[in-house]
Parts: C-alpha cells; sequence; structure tokens
C-alpha cells in the first residue's frame, strides 16, 4: 500500500477544491442518526467528560464510545472540521510526510486531536472506539481480498458494541469508465501535477502514475517529483461481503454523489455499517 511521500508536500493545495465542510457536516448527521459517539465538547455541556480529574468506570466507557477514529486521515483536514464539531478524535495514516502536515494544522489550531502512525491493515489501539470513518477513498489502497478482511475484523475488534463503521469507496464502474486510461493536469502557480491513469481491468486496479512540478520555498526553480499509486475498485455486492465477514452488520449504502440508493454507474458508495452489540 503506497504512501504518500513528496505529494504530501502539495495535497492540499490539490484538493483545495474538495468540499470537506460538507463532508463534516454530512459524517456528522449520519454518527447521530446511527451511531453512539456524541460530541464532547460544546456549551450545553456541564463537564467535559474526557476530562475528569477521577474518571470512574461509566465515564470511562463514556470516553471509548464518543471517540471518533478517522482512518487513512491523510492531512487531517477533515478531521480537524470534525474536532470543530465537538468530537474527541484521533487520526491514523501510514504515510509520515502526511501526519507531519497534519500536526502543524494541529499545533495552529491547538486542537487535541492524537495522531498514530500506523497502516490499517496492523490497526493497534489502546482502547475501544465508538466510531470509525474512512472517506476519500482510502479504503480503495487494500489491493487484495485479504487485506480488507484484515482492516475490516480489526475495525470491528475494536468498535465498540453498538459502534459505527462509515467510509466510502470508488467503484469498478469508476477505474473502468471514468478516469481509466485517462489523463488529468492541473497548473497552478506554484505547482502543477500531471496524473496519467492506467486500468488494469483483469484485477480491477488503477494505476496513478503522478508527476508534480512545485515551486522550491523562496527560489524561482521549481522541482520534479514523481510518484506511483495502486488503488483497487470494488463492487457494492463485494464490499457489503467484506463488511458482514467482518462481524458487522450493513445499516445504509448511498451513492456519495446523489445520496440516493447506490446505482450501476455510481462512482463512489458510502457504507454505513455497525458492530453488533453483544
Amino acid at each position: 500500500m503506497e504512501a504518500y511521500t513528496d505529494f504530501a508536500e502539495v495535497y492540499d493545495t490539490f484538493m483545495d477544491d474538495t468540499p470537506y465542510e460538507e463532508w463534516a457536516d454530512f459524517i456528522a448527521g449520519l454518527i447521530e442518526k446511527y451511531g453512539i459517539s456524541k460530541p464532547v465538547r460544546n456549551a450545553d455541556c456541564e463537564k467535559d467528560i474526557m476530562k475528569a480529574e477521577e474518571p470512574d468506570d461509566e465515564s470511562i466507557l463514556a470516553s471509548e464510545r464518543n471517540l471518533v477514529l478517522d482512518l487513512g486521515c491523510g492531512t487531517g483536514t477533515l478531521t480537524e472540521l470534525l474536532y470543530e464539531k465537538g468530537y474527541d478524535m484521533m487520526g491514523i495514516d501510514n504515510s509520515e510526510e502526511m501526519l507531519r502536515i497534519a500536526m502543524e494544522k494541529k499545533e495552529k489550531s491547538g486542537s487535541e486531536i492524537l495522531y498514530l502512525c500506523q497502516d490499517m491493515r496492523d490497526l493497534d489501539l489502546y482502547s475501544t472506539v465508538g466510531t470509525v470513518i474512512s472517506v476519500c477513498d482510502s479504503i480503495n489502497y487494500l489491493l487484495e481480498d485479504e487485506d480488507v478482511e484484515d482492516t475490516f475484523s480489526l475495525v470491528n475488534n475494536y468498535l465498540y458494541p453498538g459502534g459505527l463503521f462509515l467510509f466510502d469507496f470508488n467503484t469498478v464502474y469508476k477505474y473502468e469508465t471514468v478516469i481509466g486510461d485517462d489523463t488529468i493536469a492541473e497548473n497552478r502557480d506554484n505547482c502543477s501535477f500531471i496524473w496519467e491513469n492506467y486500468y488494469h481491468p483483469e484485477e480491477h486496479i488503477n494505476e496513478y502514475d503522478l508527476t508534480i512540478f512545485a515551486k522550491e520555498e523562496k527560489e524561482e526553480l521549481f522541482r520534479r517529483f514523481s510518484e506511483t499509486h495502486f488503488q483497487r475498485g470494488y463492487t457494492l455486492p463485494e464490499m457489503e461481503h467484506f463488511v458482514k465477514g467482518a462481524g458487522m452488520e450493513i445499516l445504509l449504502t448511498l451513492d456519495a454523489d446523489t445520496h440516493e440508493a447506490p446505482g450501476k454507474e455510481s462512482e463512489r458508495i458510502y457504507i454505513v455499517a455497525g458492530r453488533k452489540k453483544d
């Protein structure tokens, strides 16, 4: 599973039109409707349950129920937005470079987000969590059935009983029909990129060959670097099979663009799943 390296430096620049605020509102609404995690910081709270001087068993359990894990958090933009909504947040990513930028945002905002550098296939937490989210096609970096099975099994293991797993994924249709074998280029004042796609239909894997030209700080020179990423497309039945195989139940499936029921031409799909109560 390829980690972001040099591309991390310009990732936020090229993602500046991503509707993160809308995503945060949508995700918070799903957590409120289907989940067990509650915001722990707001004007109506008489006390912050996460800061009790002598926490009892009830407050410890509440702290786990209310903990939200952003799996594949990247540079932490969405993690920060959910923190602003009052959620106790944890972010995990396997790219040290992306997490370094997330930590810079944390220092600037003063948030208390805990960031860990881990591969989602080897997820290792200190407690259960009430909610796990994984969006912006992080799950598509899992290229083998075993990778998805291991990750979903670990998610289920660390979910509090009744907890929520909310994730999205790009479909086979998107890679095969929409972006496969296509080239995308974009030019900015301080950086530009060429994104070449090569779709491998037998494996349902899309290869991204990225070439980036980034202006060096305080210089007029541009540095050229490249990265190759691989993502696998999945069908909804495949993902439903993985979710159920890990011991979770499907609560909701949505087309990520229309927020309606997924169809044959859905490019990205949300799945809301829950860990069964003991």
